[in-house]
């Protein structure tokens, strides 16, 4: 026989580390080709002329240049028009 009784399932103890998204290069900067220039889950801003998406979303400079953020209006899928933030790099 046991001496101790049976303990139960532990809950909530695995602990991963911080994904370290959110924008890495600001506007005005000076960007080198394929430096990053924002990580991020999903859409939330759009690549514009200079860049490119990767397929985790992330923004990288196409070119050399200084990175530049403008506001643009996008259709989603129901036909809403909503604001979302473009990058670009001239």
């Amino acid at each position: 026989m046991s001496k101790v009784k049976a303990g139960g399932s532990s809950k909530n103890v695995h602990d991963s580390p911080g994904q370290r998204l959110g924008v890495k290069l600001y506007g005005g900067q000076k960007v080198k080709t394929g430096q990053v220039i924002v990580r991020q889950v999903g859409l939330t801003k759009r690549a514009g002329p200079g860049t490119k998406l990767s397929r985790n979303f992330t923004i990288h400079a196409d070119r050399d240049g200084v990175v530049k953020y403008t506001d643009r209006k996008v259709r989603t899928f129901s036909g809403k028009t909503v604001p979302r933030v473009e990058v670009s790099v001239i």
